[in-house]
């Protein structure tokens, strides 16, 4: 099978799997990965099959999504055979795949070009204003409190602790979010997560002028 057809079906099945996902990890998720993929791969001289493989079926490995890791990377494993990709190809999708989740943040480092633009891709897409409609979406869908002022974030998570995913929706920006632009491994992606990391420092001071709901300050009130 040509690269190009089996890219093609590779973004149908993943679609199919994942057009009904309402945690903010659904088929757009992974277009605007893939898309950033793309164009990190290029400004960078990276493998763009590899990284466009492995944005597409970066989630269908995540236990977010499917029952077990190893589940899912077995059927991404078995899908990419069955349609012609070497064993090569295989493996890098599958260590590209294995190593890039956050996971509290104490993952080692990507070992290939390809697995840092990917990374990159799937971590700008969890910032700025689409990473706050994601995060919204993935905490309602986990049923979890916006906000308490009485709840901390976390200063340090174990990757089981990252995994648990108690807290509230707020205090995953500390957790989590407002760290990305400093873990960005590519030059064009360390621009873009500037610019993103700025709108979320915006919304959250907002968020937190807004909560106690008091009235805004007018303009030339002493």
């Amino acid at each position: 099978m040509e690269t190009s057809q089996m890219i093609m079906e590779a973004r149908e099945y993943v679609k199919d799997r994942l057009k009904s996902e309402p945690s903010g990890h659904d088929w757009w998720h992974i277009y605007r990965v893939a898309e950033w993929a793309k164009r990190l791969a290029e400004q960078e001289g990276a493998d763009p099959v590899v990284c466009e493989l492995a944005a597409l079926f970066h989630d269908l490995a995540d236990e977010k999504i499917v029952s077990s890791k190893e589940e899912g990377m077995a059927a991404i494993s078995s899908w990419l055979t069955d349609h012609g990709a070497d064993a090569a190809l295989v493996d890098h999708v599958q260590e590209i795949i294995g190593t890039m989740s956050y996971g509290g943040g104490g993952g080692r480092p990507m070992s290939t070009l390809e697995g840092r633009v990917v990374q990159d891709a799937d971590r700008l897409d969890a910032i700025g204003a689409i990473g706050i409609a994601r995060t919204f979406a993935f905490g309602g869908s986990r049923g979890r409190l916006m906000y308490d002022p009485a709840e901390p974030p976390r200063t340090s998570m174990t990757q089981e602790e990252y995994r648990s995913r108690q807290g509230t929706t707020v205090n995953h920006f500390y957790e989590k979010l407002l760290k990305l632009k400093d873990l960005m491994n590519t030059p064009a992606a360390q621009r873009e997560a500037a610019s993103r990391h700025a709108f979320m420092e915006q919304f959250l001071a907002q968020f937190q002028r807004e909560w106690p709901g008091e009235e805004a300050p007018k303009k030339g009130r002493v």
